[in-house]
């Protein structure tokens, strides 16, 4: 049997590595996953005198928030922005610790076919983009049936409307022909905050003194007794009065985890996800062509159409080069290499401003979630008609089963900070019914 190669981004060490508590011999609730989810809800039950053991498949916490040293700078493989700053639970949490945050610069660049955009193109840009995003915010809100959230789109985009369809599909994870307009993120409330030492960093020093084990995949949760039987891969089981499940809905979907199975309303709604991807690769590139630390910019024209570039990371040289689903799809049509995703990325950039600008560019990491065993995916995505799933989820199953997530926020979908709220509510309701 031909192993399975490792995602790209998993040779990488984070940056930071938490001292970890000892599991106490017996928990009141097991957690499985250190993610963002994980994490909350072990802090919310330690806070509330619940005893708890956190059981991690990786060999590090984080999920898909992990921070690596490159070059002497850290830098995110996975999540960066802190979204949504007035609801989001990590900005209140990194305020409060006195956390490095920074509000997202709101200028961003733009070219057009190699040259920086005239004022007009780039008032008349930023004209289109709040057309589209006022009447999908619009269109969401309405009653009737769901519909794909590329429907909402106006006419009378022009030029723009072809960059607006593809800017939307990154942050949604899938093309809005996939999206469900009734789920579409309404996470435009500006506001968005970065972290010095990066998102990972962040996660990481939460994790601070928790109970986790690392190199413990669950394979078994067991809940056909008066408690839950946790199993985990060298054949140990641990007991418990409930269990929280913050393991992705994509690992979910493909794994035969539950004994007896779930109600079929609990499966249905796991199963009816889609994979998101969003992916980046990390550009070292001190002479590019932008000015001011974190900025997104936008090119147009060429024959290359790049969803999305952040640049300036952190006032660093550090660039990220967004991948969304027809790319990832392109280059996975080709096999699994990482060469292939660096090339094409060269290829854009020339295509935008020529090869001899590129002459001090490096790609030295490449994300690759979608090929992740513990993530298959960046986040999970609501297709037309699914809408209802991610409320669903959050019924417990017999006071037993929690589940915890971004799949399961409303606002947050997709972002760490949803998936730090989501397992805080877990937490906080499942410890109610500890006795």
């Amino acid at each position: 049997m031909i192993p399975t190669p490792r995602p790209a981004h998993d040779r990488f060490r984070p940056s930071i590595a938490p001292r970890l508590a000892p599991l106490p011999a017996h928990a009141d609730v097991i957690v499985v996953g250190a993610g963002a989810a994980g994490i909350a809800a072990a802090r919310t039950l330690t806070e509330r005198g619940v005893s708890v053991a956190v059981l991690e498949a990786r060999d590090r916490i984080g999920g898909r928030l992990v921070t690596t040293n490159l070059r002497g700078h850290p830098v995110d493989l996975g999540g960066h922005w802190l979204h949504a700053g007035p609801i989001n639970p990590l900005v209140r949490l990194g305020e409060a610790r006195g956390e490095p945050l920074r509000v997202a610069a709101q200028e961003g660049h733009l070219f057009v076919s190699g040259r920086k955009g005239r004022p007009a193109e780039a008032a008349a840009h930023a004209r289109a983009f709040s057309v589209a995003d006022r009447a999908l915010t619009v269109q969401a809100g309405l009653d009737g049936p769901d519909r794909p959230a590329s429907s909402a789109l106006p006419p009378g985009l022009g030029p723009w409307a072809e960059r607006i369809s593809l800017v939307h599909g990154l942050v949604s994870g899938r093309p809005l022909t996939e999206v469900s307009l009734h789920d579409f993120p309404s996470m435009e409330y500006g506001d968005n905050r970065f972290i010095a030492g990066g998102y990972g960093g962040y996660l990481a020093r939460l994790a601070q003194g928790l109970p986790i084990a690392l190199n413990t995949p669950v394979v078994r949760i067991d809940w056909s007794g008066p408690g839950v039987a946790v199993e985990v891969a060298d054949g140990s089981v641990r007991h418990a009065e409930a269990v929280i499940v913050t393991i992705p809905m994509m690992v979910l979907r493909a794994s035969p985890l539950f004994n007896p199975a779930l109600p079929p309303e609990t499966r249905a709604a796991i199963d009816g996800f889609s994979s998101g991807i969003y992916e980046h690769a990390v550009l070292h590139w001190p002479s590019a062509p932008f000015q001011g630390r974190d900025r997104l910019a936008a090119m147009v024209g060429g024959r290359h159409r790049p969803p999305g570039l952040l640049t300036r990371v952190d006032d660093t040289p550090f660039h990220f080069f967004e991948l969304d689903t027809h790319m990832a799809q392109a280059l996975d049509a080709r096999g699994r290499d990482p060469d292939a995703a660096r090339r094409l990325v060269r290829s854009v950039l020339a295509d935008h401003f020529g090869h001899r600008a590129l002459h001090d560019l490096s790609i030295p990491a490449i994300s690759e979630w979608r090929h992740d065993p513990w993530s298959l995916g960046s986040w999970a995505v609501v297709p037309p008609g699914h809408a209802p799933a991610r409320q669903r989820l959050q019924t417990p199953i017999g006071n037993k089963i929690w589940f915890a997530g971004e799949a399961l926020s409303r606002l947050q979908w997709g972002t760490a900070g949803g998936a730090y709220e989501e397992g805080t509510m877990a937490a906080a309701n499942c410890s109610l019914h500890i006795v």
